[in-house]
């Protein structure tokens, strides 16, 4: 638990950072109007819909309806609660906070989590110390110098070696209080199912550590030392901590670079990455040995649309290069793919070649993902046999449709018609044609619509007129707190129909009778309630006049209390059946009474 933090502390650590430079180090934001958008990270999208206004200091998704301040965004991206979510911004500001801080999971040895990411960070210190600075260590050193390795690579990405001991780690790590059990479950350690003893997972090996986005380290892949070893490559299995399918390798490192250049590259595995580092490509990532996923391709578009995919050049990259490609076009990315020489990978390429003609000659020369694409469909076909010729050509056809340039559409076409002798013109009405015959990408159900601008707008939910005035009303109060007493005035005692907007209409004349003035962001940290601070963040995006006229004010108050002048006279119609069946007639006709003049004060 942390110390509580005073609430001018808080202010003031909240209006000393922006709410633009917080979010673009996890989202990748464009300005459009006055405002910036990005992809949502809370909800899968491919049209932008996640909005950041710089003037309010809030967000809000017009696709799932996330919204509030910079430390709510803290709390939601990095799940977790909201002293921490104001020390961790206090941080960016610059600002000391003398507190103690009491984590309940870093004082719980019981709590799994906390065991191991500890256990993880203790082993890479100690197989990174094995390897540097011991007798033990210097074969495994010497094959990493030899394979081009150099001490800044080792140093940077902390490579280490794991000794042949059956146990090693788990004498180590049992004299340091870690629980067995766990350690297996972190995948550090194998159970022996014949003798129920444990033994180490990683031995003799080349340890390479996999951190996660956060730069804690949550796994280990390992490369054999001896040739007689198996396997060769020896990685942690999936655990709480460390899923393959939604981490990258050397994103912790990369994030920043990324987002400078406004690029990534995507690499095949570890070691190229390492090597991509050495030859000065600070921007490489890398799957876990696994094809490219739906989460990875997310994770990237938060940073950068530009990706170049630098893969193997056997026909197995190949294949994962298009596959991996294809997925990250379709989600909007614009892809190029980086060629090498048959049969090397990149980091053969760098080591026969050097970093300056691997920077130049590779990625520099990265051919377009259309280009790419034509040049994967030759793969194995006979260009000379005429059937085969022109189902390559229709294949081309059907990736040029997809293209949005027409310019982009000219040139393959015409590189197609100078290849094959075709006319121009035929290959022009064939595309034609096959466009016509395709059907046209429609825009998902949970996707804003889009202004010509490509800006967002909100869905088009009609609400009942009464509940328009009462967001319109507190829209205007959010805005000025001497409209939020003269509602107060005009409203009588009377209360808003849903509970959420009297909710926050109470606490907006909580916050001005505390002395605060007018400021959206800092009114959602008042109100801690995650569920009213989206709909705060939600109604602040109202489109509204400039100005508030009295007459335009009184008619938002009369629409709230002519419905609950109507919700009054519904339940005494009930009143007034239910003593009708009682055959009490006095009181009926009383409610009767009561309900003319009700109706006639809604005229």
């Amino acid at each position: 638990m942390f110390e509580r933090i005073p609430e001018e502390t808080i202010n003031e650590i909240r209006q000393s950072v922006d709410i633009v430079d917080v979010i673009s180090e996890y989202v990748q934001l464009k300005k459009q109007g006055r405002n910036y958008f990005g992809l949502c990270p809370f909800h899968g999208e491919n049209t932008p819909s996640f909005s950041v206004s710089a003037d309010k200091q809030i967000f809000h998704c017009f696709g799932c309806g996330a919204g509030g301040n910079a430390i709510s965004f803290i709390m939601d991206i990095e799940g977790i609660p909201f002293q921490e979510a104001v020390v961790k911004l206090a941080e960016k500001a610059n600002i000391h906070l003398d507190i103690q801080t009491h984590s309940e999971d870093e004082n719980n040895i019981n709590s799994e989590h906390v065991q191991m990411f500890k256990a993880h960070e203790l082993l890479q210190k100690l197989y990174h110390h094995l390897l540097v600075h011991t007798k033990e260590g210097q074969q495994a050193l010497q094959y990493l110098h030899q394979r081009g390795f150099t001490d800044e690579s080792i140093e940077k990405f902390q490579l280490g070696y794991s000794l042949p001991n059956w146990d090693f780690a788990i004498k180590l790590l049992q004299k340091r209080g870690f629980s067995l059990p766990i350690l297996e479950k972190a995948g550090l350690i194998i159970k022996n199912e014949r003798d129920q003893n444990y033994f180490d997972r990683f031995r003799n090996r080349i340890m390479f550590p996999i951190l996660d986005a956060k730069g804690r380290t949550i796994a280990f892949a390992g490369r054999a030392i001896d040739e007689h070893d198996s396997p060769k490559y020896l990685n942690s299995p999936e655990t709480s901590i460390f899923n393959k399918s939604s981490l990258l390798y050397n994103l912790h490192y990369a994030r920043s670079f990324i987002r400078k250049k406004q690029q990534a590259v995507i690499f095949e595995g570890y070691a190229d990455v390492i090597s991509a580092d050495k030859a000065e490509v600070y921007n490489g990532i890398a799957t876990m040995g696994t094809s490219l996923t739906p989460e990875h391709v997310q994770i990237i578009r938060r940073m950068t649309d530009n990706i170049i995919i630098c893969y193997d050049s056997d026909k197995a990259g190949i294949l994962a290069a298009y596959r991996a490609g294809t997925m990250l076009s379709e989600s909007g990315c614009e892809v190029r793919v980086a060629h090498m020489p048959n049969g090397l990978d990149p980091d053969d390429y760098i080591k026969q070649f050097g970093s300056d003609k691997f920077r130049n000659d590779v990625i520099g020369a990265s051919q377009t993902f259309m280009s790419f694409k034509m040049d994967y469909y030759r793969m194995n076909r006979n260009l000379q046999n005429e059937g085969e010729k022109l189902q390559y050509i229709e294949d081309v056809l059907k990736e040029i449709i997809k293209l949005d340039s027409a310019i982009e559409k000219d040139l393959y076409l015409r590189q197609i018609s100078e290849e094959f002798s075709l006319s121009l013109e035929a290959l022009k009405e064939q595309e034609r044609e096959m466009s016509d015959q395709g059907s046209k990408k429609k825009r998902t159900f949970n996707e804003p619509a889009v202004t010509q601008h490509g800006i967002p707008t909100a869905s088009k939910q009609v609400l009942p007129a009464h509940l328009t005035a009462e967001r319109r009303l507190l829209a205007h109060m959010l805005k000025n707190g001497d409209i939020a007493y003269k509602v107060r005035e005009l409203l009588d005692g009377n209360v808003f129909y849903t509970d959420e907007h009297q909710a926050i209409y109470t606490y907006l004349l909580g916050y001005y009778e505390d002395g605060n003035s007018p400021d959206v962001s800092a009114f959602l940290s008042y109100i801690k309630d995650k569920k009213l601070q989206q709909l705060v963040v939600e109604i602040d995006m109202m489109t509204l006049n400039e100005e508030l006229t009295d007459q335009e004010l009184h008619d938002y108050v009369n629409y709230v209390q002519k419905y609950q002048k109507i919700l009054i006279i519904k339940n005494k119609q009930k009143e007034q059946k239910e003593a009708e069946k009682q055959n009490d007639l006095q009181k009926a006709f009383m409610l009767a009474n009561e309900i003319i003049q009700l109706r006639k004060s809604l005229t």
